[in-house]
């Protein structure tokens, strides 16, 4: 589960690396402890014990385990925080945002309620906060931080290993890794690639995808434009170790996002210290710094024009890298993580006394 699951690890482990001590409480089929690169983690049958048995069982296991903060995943637990909060009343309770939706108006009362167990939320960007606290569902008292959702552990590179290894070549070498689907665009990025190729004529566009209900009008918009047909290449699913390499490879990293509520293959497009050319959306813009370029959602043209700037003037491997290095490192994201813990620890210490 840990392999198949690399964000509960680099989540748990990333607060870790700042000398928090972290153990990990994970719903599962049958009970099990086991150690984990100095993260403690403990696995418990929910069985068919509802919201009030489950609060029951981890309240006791936190309890036993002494903790100071509760760091739950996922906004749509709030019930869950809620029944929580009734068993440990004391115990400060922070939600962290996992793409999790608004829930609909009619429901609010209840959510409002729910969410008020919570001394503290955690968004990407702030902006992503900004629809529940219109709708007043947070607690005028909860606190709101900014932290990136997850990191990622791949390294830059050797690039003429990495193009030896895959294959890639381009002049740029873009990379897409993304599920072939609405929300992520591919219609809109092809096109910009198609514009931007008049002035690229090099230009390479790898595709690695998993999810693709559009892939059927994709490969019709590349066999239907000669701008595209020995451009673009479908590489479908890759083992994500490949990715790496996928990364290594690529001079820019290109996404067509609509939302997001992180963006983990730009995480890793950054890590591998690849220049990203992404869509101006809130998450993207938290993460991408002053290293990358921003284009307007559903505008090929606007990709088009960013592209060609970025590719006359790329920033370098080593400045992306920096960047990913001081703000969405494992080490600097557990910085975050630890001081939003000491925060909420020390507001509920002084709200005791």
């Amino acid at each position: 589960m840990l392999a198949h699951w690399p964000s509960l690890v680099d989540i748990a482990e990333a607060p870790a690396s700042a000398g928090v001590q972290v153990s990990v409480i994970q719903m599962a089929t049958r009970e099990g402890r086991m150690k984990h690169n100095g993260v403690d983690y403990r696995f418990m049958p929910a069985g068919h014990a509802g919201v009030a048995g489950r609060a029951r069982g981890v309240a006791h296991l936190l309890g036993e385990l002494g903790a100071d903060v509760a760091h739950v995943h996922s906004l749509g637990c709030a019930a869950d925080v809620h029944a929580l909060a009734r068993e440990l009343p004391r115990l400060p309770i922070l939600l962290q945002d996992h793409a999790d939706r608004v829930p609909s108006r009619w429901r609010h009362p209840r959510w409002r309620r729910w969410y008020a167990a919570a001394q503290g939320v955690a968004f990407t960007a702030p902006e992503l906060a900004k629809p529940y606290v219109s709708a007043a569902l947070f607690a005028p008292s909860t606190r709101i931080f900014v932290v990136p959702e997850s990191t990622s552990r791949f390294t830059p590179g050797s690039r003429a290993s990495a193009w030896s290894e895959t294959g890639l070549y381009g002049d740029p070498c873009v990379v897409w890794v993304g599920h072939l689907q609405s929300g992520k665009d591919p219609l809109t990025v092809l096109e910009g690639v198609a514009q931007a190729s008049e002035s690229l004529p090099g230009l390479q566009l790898w595709c690695a995808f998993g999810r693709a209900p559009l892939l059927d009008q994709v490969r019709r918009r590349i066999e239907g434009d000669a701008r595209l047909v020995d451009r673009v290449h479908l590489l479908g699913k890759v083992p994500h170790p490949h990715v790496q390499s996928l990364m290594r490879a690529a001079d820019i990293f290109v996404s067509g996002s609509h939302a997001e509520s992180c963006g983990y293959a730009l995480l890793e497009a950054m890590a591998c210290g690849v220049m990203p050319v992404v869509t101006n959306i809130p998450s993207f813009r938290a993460l991408v710094g002053n290293v990358g370029r921003l284009w307007e959602r559903g505008d090929a043209s606007a990709l088009a024009r960013t592209m060609v700037q970025a590719a006359a003037a790329r920033t370098s491997s080593a400045e992306v890298r920096a960047h990913f290095d001081r703000a969405l490192s494992l080490e600097a994201v557990g910085r975050r993580w630890e001081q939003a813990y000491q925060e909420l620890s020390t507001a509920r210490m002084g709200a005791a006394s």
